[in-house]
């Protein structure tokens, strides 16, 4: 009779050696590179022992139950490549690796790990440093079923331009800091769960904004964008010099029925960035962003319940309509519940902001035709301030002919801001 020992974390560690032992025979070790062990290998999952592994060329993943396990750190010495690219896979699994850049390589417009039309597909305990990109530094487009999990992003950041100049909404182009840590679009079925999203590098200080000049416009189109008023536009500055999210999930009416659970994230411009239908935002803790989370471009039936939002500056949780909205895909039929929104005009980009903001923020649409945002349930939350409150209302509804529409409020905690708890009447 074979005697299994169990170790204090719960796993067999008789099935441990037995899977290490089995991982020794299919160990990158024994190939002249990583690419070459999964070429050799189709449809294995991979063991990268412990130590450094150059690489100038992406790796790429396909197949059914391939990929790659292991201790080791994959270092990408080519800016212009991504790291790990998984494409057409099914069941396949990247765990436990390593992915970075070198010292003058870090700064990249690629992904660390991008994966495009797979089902199935695993993605845990990975951690993706020094990917300094406005493209995610994990990326999942185009596919079905998958989960991102207990995963490690830091220093996400870089500087960079964001060029509007080809939208006739906005019609020109900024110096910026922009970054994503997570991207999930064009996507079904996903679960981002239990990840950390950290950047240290990039903080909104006076000193980096000068440094950079961010928010400096540096171009503008012959004619104002359309939804630009005439003070910004004259004003050759935006304050919005904060790009990219913690965590975004894009693409409403495609993007579906996603769970986004249990997720850090810290000092991001936007924590949490929802384009999406029918998803669960649930048990996160969002830390000084300039925005905790916010809900457009047609999201439907959106759930934000037990997060946490503290030291955000510009609001904590909003809904609105955007451009991308219309009588089909329209924002609405979503509840908020059970939040705590602590500390809020204490983050770092409070001094960017000022105090007329709103821990709560339902706002009318970027362009006129925009359906109003209609029916929100928001109950049992708390905003909650120490000493004077540095905001106006802790609920801001705008006005107008696209006014929210169906907003009900109940069992709420709000701590006034200097105006009072909402610049309008909070009906049950």
């Amino acid at each position: 009779m074979t005697l299994s020992v169990i170790s204090r974390f719960g796993f067999c560690l008789a099935c441990l050696f037995a899977h290490q032992a089995l991982a020794a025979d299919l160990s990158v070790s024994a190939y002249p590179s990583i690419q070459a062990a999964l070429d050799a290998n189709p449809n294995r999952m991979i063991f990268v022992p412990a130590g450094d592994y150059t690489i100038t060329e992406k790796i790429r993943i396909k197949g059914d139950r391939a990929g790659l396990f292991g201790p080791g750190r994959i270092i990408q010495q080519n800016a212009e490549q991504p790291i790990i690219v998984v494409e057409d896979a099914t069941s396949a699994e990247v765990r436990d690796l390593t992915l970075t850049r070198p010292e003058g390589k870090m700064e990249s417009r690629q992904e660390g790990i991008v994966a495009i039309k797979c089902r199935d597909l695993v993605i845990e305990n990975v951690r993706v440093l020094d990917n300094r990109s406005p493209a995610g530094a994990i990326t999942l487009r185009d596919s079905k079923n998958c989960r991102i999990s207990h995963c490690l992003v830091r220093n996400y950041m870089r500087v960079s331009i964001d060029d509007r100049t080809q939208s006739k909404d906005w019609g020109y182009a900024f110096n910026c800091t922009d970054g994503t840590g997570i991207s999930v679009s064009y996507s079904t079925g996903s679960l981002i769960e239990g990840n950390r999203v950290i950047e240290d590098n990039f903080v909104p200080t006076e000193e980096v904004k000068k440094k950079y000049k961010l928010g400096d416009y540096v171009k503008k189109n012959p004619v104002k964008g359309e939804i630009m008023s005439q003070q910004a536009w004259d004003s050759n500055y935006t304050d919005a010099w904060q790009q990219g999210s913690g965590i975004v999930v894009n693409a409403p009416t495609t993007t579906d029925l996603t769970r986004l659970i249990g997720n850090h994230v810290e000092n991001a411009a936007q924590g949490l960035d929802i384009h999406s239908d029918h998803i669960i935002v649930a048990n996160n803790i969002v830390s000084n962003a300039f925005i905790g989370m916010k809900a457009m471009h047609g999201s439907r039936n959106v759930l934000i319940t037990g997060n946490q939002f503290t030291r955000n500056s510009l609001w904590a949780i909003g809904l609105m309509p955007g451009a991308g909205a219309t009588a089909e895909n329209f924002d609405g039929g979503s509840i908020i519940s059970n939040n705590i929104i602590s500390d809020f005009g204490h983050g770092d980009a409070h001094w960017i902001w000022g105090e007329e903001r709103s821990p709560f923020k339902f706002d009318t649409g970027q362009q006129p035709d925009d359906p109003p945002l209609t029916d929100v349930i928001v109950q049992g939350n708390m905003v909650h301030s120490i000493g004077k409150p540095r905001y106006k209302f802790a609920v801001i509804i705008a006005g107008g002919p696209n006014t929210p529409r169906g907003m009900h409020f109940s069992n709420n905690l709000l701590h006034a801001g200097t105006q009072g708890v909402a610049n309008v009447e909070l009906k049950p």
